[in-house]
């Protein structure tokens, strides 16, 4: 049995057996990620998509993804390789590919607009060896590493992740910690610290997805955007419309003119502010 520190679970993981995320196992008493280069997911895709507005608009990035996560979002939409009974059938489908062979489909794809990879879909940090093996030789290539994440990873744990990642979109699901532990399963403080660190290092931009009756008010919003431009003003807030699926499928799709008054609450203390999917 060994411990797994690199989110807030801290899984003790028997020989064989595997973590919250369904991902990090224990092999000869070694923590290791199951799903190491196995993709389930890929497609070139504006880099706007990610989303990233700031960051090389109008360019297109290789994207892909595994399967797992260490967070539990009743309303994920991509919850068929993130967690549930589905994603079984998602590690049966998955193909292994090399960081080398990835990189060189990068490469090959640059005559179609591409700048590098994107890691997304599913949580990249739970195996994030591969997400730095390959931007070890993605830079060394001229091409970017892009992250889409929770930002549920202990800073510490993967410190030297951060020197190799040119732009990441971390979701800030909420701005309490009782959304936060009761409804997702995780660490609000964590994501924070890891935003903090995010931010001396890459391009960053936050999204925050507006679940009615659990983290749509204005005083919510008012205290997460405060708190990002004590960080840096200019950081980027996507503000982004939930409608119903998966688990939670019992809520109304969030009101449009909602999304926009928040937008006009975070506006008071951000310059960058955009709203998704209305």
């Amino acid at each position: 049995m060994a411990e797994c520190r690199v989110c807030c679970h801290h899984c003790q993981i028997s020989e064989g057996r595997h973590g919250f995320c369904g991902v990090r196992t224990c092999r000869d008493g070694v923590i290791v990620p199951e799903n190491y280069g196995m993709i389930t997911s890929i497609a070139l895709d504006p880099v706007e998509k990610k989303p990233l507005r700031r960051f090389m608009p109008g360019s297109w990035i290789l994207s892909v993804g595994s399967y797992g996560c260490n967070l539990r979002c009743p309303f994920c939409q991509n919850y068929r390789i993130s967690w549930s009974v589905e994603a079984e059938n998602s590690k049966r489908e998955a193909r292994f590919v090399a960081p080398e062979y990835l990189a060189k489909i990068a490469e090959d794809q640059k005559r179609n607009g591409n700048i590098g990879v994107a890691f997304t879909y599913n949580e990249p940090l739970i195996s994030y060896e591969y997400v730095m093996d390959t931007a070890r030789i993605l830079e060394k290539n001229g091409l970017k590493t892009v992250m889409v994440t929770n930002g549920m990873a202990d800073t510490s744990e993967v410190s030297e992740l951060f020197s190799y990642i040119d732009a990441m979109n971390i979701d800030l699901k909420g701005f309490t910690d009782r959304y936060y532990s009761e409804v997702l399963k995780g660490d609000r403080r964590m994501v924070m610290e890891f935003i903090m660190e995010a931010v001396k290092h890459s391009h960053v931009e936050l999204t925050t997805l507006i679940i009615p009756g659990e983290n749509d008010s204005e005083e919510e919003m008012d205290e997460l955007s405060r708190w990002v431009s004590r960080l840096d003003s200019e950081i980027p807030l996507h503000i982004s419309r939930f409608f119903p699926r998966f688990h939670m499928q019992d809520r109304y799709a969030t009101p449009v003119e909602k999304i926009y008054r928040l937008k006009a609450v975070a506006e008071r203390n951000l310059r960058y502010v955009y709203t998704g999917n209305c």
